[in-house]
């Protein structure tokens, strides 16, 4: 049976909606900060991230989540955000944390790494595959080579053999690690 324009308006209220329909309110925590904002209905996080937030670190690659170029943490874990609706990442229950929000007064140690050994060329990926090798040495803060391999599988880089980025994952590693 057909909802009626009524229910969908409530719906739509309940999950966030304003009354049009046309925008959502949303509260998320983004790099440690709450923010607050409407937002189009029919944009993704990565969207949010870039247009309405201002957040353009995270890039917008492929939109079917192929290419690893959108990928934000969300909780700690690696999520692709051209396929993620931002109403399903609402503060407090989650954190948002972009590429924007991993360094802090210094730069992560992984930033750090691809910066000296050279692992980034024309820089499209690298906010990606930063996001995602945080997320393996929080969680194996020693990786083998071939677990960086794998982990990192879901990041497409065009203008690189690879080998300089795991290598810059294993130098954070080592330096993270004492």
């Amino acid at each position: 049976m057909a909802e009626t324009e009524a229910a969908m308006t409530e719906r739509g209220r309940q999950l966030g909606a304003s009354p049009t329909g046309r925008k959502q309110h949303l509260v998320l925590d983004v790099n440690g900060e709450r923010v607050e904002l409407l937002a189009p209905v029919h944009k993704t996080l990565l969207e949010v991230l870039r247009e309405e937030l201002d957040l353009t670190g995270t890039k917008h690659g492929c939109e079917l989540g192929e290419c690893g170029a959108c990928a934000v943490l969300v909780d700690g874990e690696p999520i692709l955000s051209c396929l993620a609706l931002p109403i399903e990442y609402g503060a407090p229950e989650h954190r948002i944390v972009t590429v924007e929000g991993l360094a802090g007064a210094v730069p992560h140690p992984l930033q750090t790494a691809f910066a000296e050994l050279g692992a980034a060329q024309c820089g499209y990926c690298t906010p990606g595959m930063l996001i995602t090798a945080v997320a393996l040495l929080d969680a194996d803060p020693r990786p083998a080579r071939a677990t960086i391999v794998d982990a990192l599988a879901g990041n497409i880089c065009r203008c690189t053999g690879y080998v300089k980025i795991f290598k810059a994952v294993e130098l954070a590693s080592a330096r993270m690690s004492g």
